[in-house]
């Protein structure tokens, strides 16, 4: 990329060629590394586009002021183009470099906290988020950050290309129920009032549906006091948000899977793209072969139904689960008959620390079965157990046995990503997309002892009214999906629905009265008796997105200014206290609690 020159610089750090020989340039940039070598003083200087060396001989007035510069000073160097004598093919700039002429200290940097250029070590988060102006200086992050904005770049002409308009939706607005708690901002107008921070635009894109628009998009932030994760900044983050009015899931999805194929082959090309359209997977299939909502199909070990082969067991771990209703699910090891007894301990382990009873194991080699329930299941139920789960010699067997169903799946998934990373199962040779379909609209809420929606209460109910007066609430099918991408959920969304009767029916089995309804979503309600068309839509986590294209295991490593573990912004102090006045201002009066 070329810039125009200023009187800072007239050229950037990264722009000289062989070309450029015997040019008088000038520039300016970081004081990346410093050499002394037989008195010649050698620099390499750093800017946003690249790194150039220059050379200050002894015989120069400013040699001793340049000689005593301390790494990350800001200079401004004049000079002459000459060919480097010893090239560097692993620097773009590596044929030429520059005798300085003039010299100027711009700007002198302190003692670092942590070196910037060739930092072989990787120093502590807080650390590096407390100074992250010098983090976002190293080499890695620097690319990841513009990785980051030209995968933004790619989705929104991505967006236009397909015809969607791009908006903008307010950020200080009411609370709502979208399954996170809320962050709340006083008013200092209306006493005793709070805005909410978006969770998501929901329903300012649901409105827009009904307003006449046809396609929208928006990259937008989002704000949700929730837990940070690896995969999950705390606090905000951004998505990509589209809506479409006359639209089915699968007009949805036709959309999204050409947006992820211009993405993934532009930007992840390092891996193979799938066919389109992508795999489609109920959510209970999901949930019963892999014990997860996002399962990761870069490798197999998926869970069996195995309660056949078992009916009549004398064996008492077998007999007991089946005669609880519980669930019995086999995953088959290819070659894990190898593993030592150590390994199966270990994993015996890991299932207890996730609260099951433990993990009985088979292995089969060469027409032998061993392992911990080897002498407990009868030859015929091996037989069969072989035949269900295709075992072949060489293979091991372990059983996810639970009295509840959906932690004994939940903990099988686990189980099930353990493994992978143990005997480094995954096929990272291609991008494993599909999509997670037919979510349940409602789950029982044991802490409250009440109905509530699964996911997102904005949804259209599978069968319509029909569903919702006659079903028992936990078997009601939702028009709602999830993309997932190598094991990560990377969008999510719905149909929605855009009937007022429908609308208070489904709140209704979640616990809301009509009037709730109505006055908590007064607009949408308003908006859906004047002509609401059918629309569906769905949300694009960004910085997911941008992390499992780079392979970063954190999140925190493609975002700029992430807060840290504990939702903290170490480098702005945030959260802090506020003034007395500032609370009187917005009408607020802190109660402590006896910790505090």
């Amino acid at each position: 990329m070329t810039i125009s020159a200023n009187i800072h610089r007239s050229h950037t750090c990264g722009a000289l060629r062989a070309s450029d020989i015997n040019a008088e340039v000038q520039l300016m940039g970081w004081v990346n590394v410093k050499r002394n070598l037989g008195g010649l003083l050698f620099i390499d200087i750093r800017d946003h586009y690249g790194v150039t060396q220059v050379v200050i001989h002894p015989s120069a007035s400013f040699f001793d002021e340049a000689n005593s510069l301390r790494a990350e000073s800001v200079v401004q160097v004049k000079g002459k183009v000459v060919k480097r004598e010893s090239l560097n093919s692993k620097m773009p700039t590596g044929d030429i470099e520059i005798v300085v002429s003039e010299f100027r200290l711009e700007s002198a940097s302190e003692i670092l906290p942590f070196p910037v250029a060739n930092n072989p070590k990787q120093e502590h988060e807080d650390t590096r988020l407390k100074y992250r102006f010098l983090d976002l200086r190293t080499e890695r992050l620097h690319k990841n950050i513009v990785f980051h904005n030209e995968v933004i770049r790619s989705l929104r002409e991505g967006m236009y290309g397909n015809g969607f308009m791009e908006f903008q939706t307010p950020i200080l607005t009411s609370s709502s129920p979208e399954g996170a708690r809320d962050f709340l901002v006083p008013s200092r107008l209306h006493p005793g009032k709070f805005y909410a921070l978006p969770q998501a635009p929901q329903q300012f894109k649901q409105i827009l549906m009904c307003s006449g628009f046809d396609r929208y998009f928006q990259i937008a932030p989002c704000f949700r006091d929730e837990d940070p994760r690896a995969d999950r900044a705390p606090g905000e983050f951004y998505q990509l948000d589209l809506e479409m009015a006359f639209a089915t899931q699968d007009d949805v999805f036709a959309n999204a899977e050409k947006l992820m194929k211009e993405v993934f082959t532009k930007h992840g090309s390092h891996r193979r793209f799938p066919a389109t359209p992508f795999l489609r997977m109920p959510w209970l299939e999901a949930m019963d072969r892999y014990g997860s909502d996002k399962p990761d199909l870069r490798f197999a070990c998926e869970m069996h139904n195995v309660e056949k082969c078992f009916e009549g067991s004398q064996f008492a771990v077998f007999k007991n689960i089946i005669e609880q209703k519980g669930i019995l699910r086999a995953i088959r090891i290819p070659g894990g008959a190898a593993q030592s007894r150590k390994f199966f301990d270990e994993a015996d382990a890991f299932v207890k620390e996730q609260g099951l009873g433990g993990m009985p194991w088979l292995a089969f080699k060469d027409g032998e079965w061993k392992g911990s329930a080897a002498k407990a299941v009868s030859d015929s139920e091996k037989q069969m157990l072989a035949e269900i789960v295709k075992v072949e010699s060489g293979d091991a067997v372990v059983f996810v046995i639970g009295a509840h169903k959906l932690k004994t799946q939940t903990v099988g998934g686990r189980l099930r990503l353990w493994l992978a990373d143990k005997l480094a199962l995954r096929d990272t040779s291609f991008w494993s997309f599909l999509w997670i379909v037919d979510f349940p609209m409602f789950e029982w809420n044991d802490e409250d002892s009440k109905i509530d929606f699964s996911h997102n209460p904005f949804s259209m109910p599978q069968g319509g009214m029909e569903s919702l007066q006659n079903k028992n609430p936990t078997d009601i099918l939702a028009y709602q999906y999830d993309l997932v991408c190598n094991g990560y959920e990377v969008a999510s969304g719905a149909t929605r629905n855009h009937s007022r009767d429908i609308m208070q029916k489904a709140f209704e089995i979640a616990g809301y009265p009509a009037t709730e309804v109505e006055s908590r979503f007064g607009a949408l309600w308003n908006a859906f008796q004047y002509g609401a068309p059918p629309h569906s839509g769905m949300a694009f986590g960004i910085a997911r997105l941008v992390m499992i294209i780079l392979d970063e295991p954190n999140i925190r490593e493609v975002i700029a200014f992430p807060l840290n573990g504990r939702a903290m912004d170490l480098m702005m102090g945030a959260p802090s206290e506020v003034s007395e006045k500032q609370l009187r201002d917005v009408h607020v009066n802190i109660r402590r609690s006896e910790k505090s």
